[in-house]
């Protein structure tokens, strides 16, 4: 039974990560364009200072932060049990894929997303690092995006297997 609640919460995790990747990656980052860190005409048309962009990055992290530290963490504790104690229907191969996504997930962020949102925090940003924030975040998105599927045959694997 206790397998069947980790696969469960991993889906959970899983899908929502893949939710909020998307949102992010259509809708949100470029969003940060019309900041004046990202050397936007559309920003100093508006006369937005540097300091409201480093005001709305430190909110935007501030508000961001408990919506994915849950499901994040729920995600990367599903995926190592399972790479520990991988179900018989979905075996270590698919659990150990499972968390290598993860990993690409933590990766990415902490090596090219971080640098890039303290760049933009900063002000000090030339203008295509929006740009290079959005297509760096694909990494994460198609990441996301596979748990999420991997996640779900996991769980119908383990479901079908009894």
């Amino acid at each position: 039974m206790t397998t069947l609640w980790v696969l469960i919460a991993q889906i959970m995790a899983s899908t929502t990560m893949a939710a909020i990747a998307w949102f992010v990656q259509i809708v949100h980052y470029p969003l940060f364009a019309l900041l004046p860190s990202s050397g936007s005409k559309a920003a100093e048309v508006a006369g937005m200072s540097r300091s409201v962009a480093r005001d709305y990055h430190d909110e935007n992290l501030r508000r961001t932060r408990p919506i994915v530290l849950v499901p994040m963490l729920v995600e990367a504790a599903s995926a190592a049990w399972l790479a520990f104690d991988p179900p018989a229907a979905v075996g270590r191969g698919a659990a150990i894929a499972g968390l290598s996504l993860v990993a690409i997930v933590v990766l990415s962020t902490a090596l090219v997303q971080v640098p890039l949102h303290e760049s933009l925090r900063r002000g000090d940003a030339p203008a295509e690092t929006v740009d290079r924030l959005v297509r760096s975040t694909r990494i994460r998105t198609a990441a996301w995006t596979a748990r999420a599927m991997l996640a779900a045959w996991m769980l119908h694997a383990t479901a079908v297997a009894g």
